[in-house]
């Protein structure tokens, strides 16, 4: 018995984590920490918008000299959408057809320091 609980711990603790510990940005928006800022989606229609901020905290960091773009996984379809610098501290970008509920979104940043990264929104 003691035999089989060690595998189902050892097991549980080596299983993926299903769901990403989300904060909630500032503006209502899910938010994780990447490539050493904070990173909040916003979608709206076909919109996606990327709020940045500074780690732990809410206050914004300009995203002059960022580079990103999002990778949105709906259903069957997949597209690609480049982000811009939009206002002080946003990255935008229109997708080709409305977001759908229950899309995976996945971020590729670089930041104006170099840094770069990946984060995995579900809308």
């Amino acid at each position: 018995m003691r035999f089989v609980l060690a595998i189902f711990a050892a097991l549980s603790m080596a299983s993926p984590v299903l769901a990403e510990d989300y904060e909630k940005g500032p503006n209502g928006g899910q938010m994780l920490d990447v490539a050493g800022i904070d990173a909040e989606l916003l979608t709206s229609g076909n919109t996606v918008t990327i709020n940045v901020f500074e780690p732990f905290k809410a206050k914004p960091v300009s995203t002059k000299g960022y580079v990103g773009a999002v990778l949105i996984v709906g259903g069957s379809g997949r597209e690609t959408v480049t982000l811009a610098p939009q206002g002080d501290n946003s990255l935008k970008g229109d997708a080709k057809s409305p977001i759908p509920s229950g899309a995976t979104i996945t971020l590729t940043i670089k930041t104006a320091e170099g840094k770069s990264g990946q984060a995995k929104f579900k809308k």
